[in-house]
């Protein structure tokens, strides 16, 4: 494999840190978008006439055009430079911001959003790879635990900025917001990220094609399956997704070149139980906020912005927290900090579960959404150090996209999963259909509060139960305090 050596000191004669600062601040705007749409969803729901199932298509088109992409966009950074890649990609996300907030369809809206996630699959594993290729082995956990912080406030951060805009300017201005905010990061991007290195690397077309196509069976059999009664075509569809998706595994353990996703990785046990982990805490972080904002705004009559601000707890703890878990991650086994988080997380998600009523006082609900900062403040940074400690530089990219490509499969199956499951529990405690097309759950009559409360309740357990996975997966960590390879 070549090498163009770009820029070959550029790393050791400048402070890694302006370039990561600078790099989070797209990254912050891309994990605000993949959450920040929860909250309007029932606006975006009640104005463009949309089913429960369909408005979450605003959501799902955006997590898969950002999943799938994400093999072959970290060796895009290999290949071409982490910061041309991350630039190409902010500008797409931008431009397809304003795009979004001018459309006047649902369906429209479902295309605008696919190309926001392309470009947010070509920023995200960028900001990983600098990390790993800039900073010294001792400085790597404080700077995970700042992209981990990052992400785990953006998550929080989202539904809030979301309520405002909402109430105050409508819901276009959730997209609007993005374009400012990517002008003024094309600009640090452009002053502070160096040019690091490039590879020589052979792209696998056809692993991209058969990745894309598993995906997309797999998620729209999931998602449009409650509204289409599970009919055997719904079936075909889930199980030729899982078809596609073997031969893609096959695929990558035959091709003898450069395949886009190396198992290689895989024999790494700290990878690959970093991945399962990272997984779980996508499915829970898009999972949760579904069921939260339903029943906060067709039950307890919230406006979105004071739904949204059910979620400060949360977010004053996580950003509080992140500094110590970061220095905490650098001297630490990160089983036991991770272990305690993605545990805090599960039990502050079936306490909600249990205190949630049509009448319930706010503060019942602020202890355990509290509990929820915690933990994300936990879970975060030590995954992520985990999964590329032991990684060799020149695979920076490659890790970082698997990495980040698990994140986002999550994250799809839990969007389409949610949706499958409020779907069900509200036609088993409401009967029928539930809440009729077009119709926003705010306009939910008093005399269905109680049984839309249950439905969303029991719809929590779900991202519950999947972070127990994830809490098996990081208690199994093994990896050393002090990484000496892959430097």
């Amino acid at each position: 494999m070549a090498v163009t050596e770009s820029s070959p000191q550029v790393a050791e004669e400048r402070s890694p840190w302006p370039a990561l600062w600078a790099l989070v601040v797209g990254f912050f705007m891309i994990l605000v978008d993949s959450t920040i749409v929860t909250v309007a969803t029932p606006a975006i729901q009640a104005e463009l006439g949309a089913s429960v199932d369909g408005v979450v298509w605003v959501t799902s088109s955006f997590l898969l055009a950002y999943a799938v992409p994400l093999l072959i966009t970290g060796r895009l950074g290999d290949r071409f430079g982490p910061r041309r890649v991350y630039l190409v990609g902010l500008v797409l996300f931008t431009l397809a911001s304003l795009w979004c907030g001018l459309t006047g369809s649902i369906a429209w809206l479902v295309v605008a959003r696919v190309f926001q996630g392309l470009g947010a699959s070509m920023m995200t594993p960028q900001t990983m790879a600098v990390i790993t290729r800039t900073f010294p082995p001792d400085q790597r956990g404080r700077a995970m635990s700042l992209w981990g912080a990052v992400a785990g406030v953006a998550t929080l951060v989202g539904p809030i900025l979301g309520g405002v805009l909402v109430d105050g300017l409508g819901w276009e201005w959730i997209f609007f917001i993005n374009v400012p905010v990517g002008a003024v990061a094309v600009v640090l991007a452009l002053r502070l990220v160096p040019e690091l290195p490039t590879s020589v690397h052979r792209f696998d077309l056809l692993g991209v094609a058969l990745s894309a196509l598993g995906m997309f069976l797999l998620v729209f059999g999931i998602q449009e399956g409650q509204s289409n009664d599970w009919a055997p075509g719904i079936w075909g569809m889930i199980l030729s997704g899982l078809a596609v998706l073997a031969v893609f595994v096959w695929w990558q353990s035959r091709n003898r070149g450069e395949p886009l996703m190396s198992l290689s990785l895989f024999r790494d046990r700290n990878f690959t139980l970093a991945n399962i982990a990272i997984t779980t805490v996508g499915f829970a972080v898009i999972a949760m906020t579904f069921p939260l904002f339903f029943y906060a705004q067709g039950v307890l009559g919230l406006s979105p912005t004071r739904s949204a601000l059910l979620l400060i707890p949360m977010a004053v703890l996580s950003g509080a927290l992140a500094p110590f878990v970061g220095r905490l991650t650098d001297r630490a086994h990160p089983r036991w900090i991770a272990g305690f988080g993605m545990l805090a997380w599960a039990a502050s998600l079936g306490w909600l579960a249990l205190v949630m009523e049509p009448g319930v006082a706010i503060w019942h609900l602020l202890l355990p959404i509290g509990l929820l900062g915690v933990g994300n403040a936990f879970v975060w940074g030590p995954v992520a150090t985990t999964a590329n400690r032991n990684l060799p530089l020149r695979q920076a990219g490659a890790g970082a996209g698997v990495y980040n490509t698990t994140r986002q499969v999550g994250a799809v199956l839990g969007s389409a999963g949610i949706a499958v499951f409020m779907e069900s529990r509200i036609a088993a405690h409401l009967g029928g259909g539930g809440t009729p097309r077009g119709e926003s759950v705010a306009a939910l009559p008093p005399a269905l509060h109680g049984p839309f409360t249950t439905a969303m309740a029991e719809a929590l357990l779900l991202p519950a139960g999947v972070l127990l996975v994830g809490l098996v997966a990081v208690l199994s960590f093994t990896v050393s305090l002090r990484p000496d390879r892959g430097q």
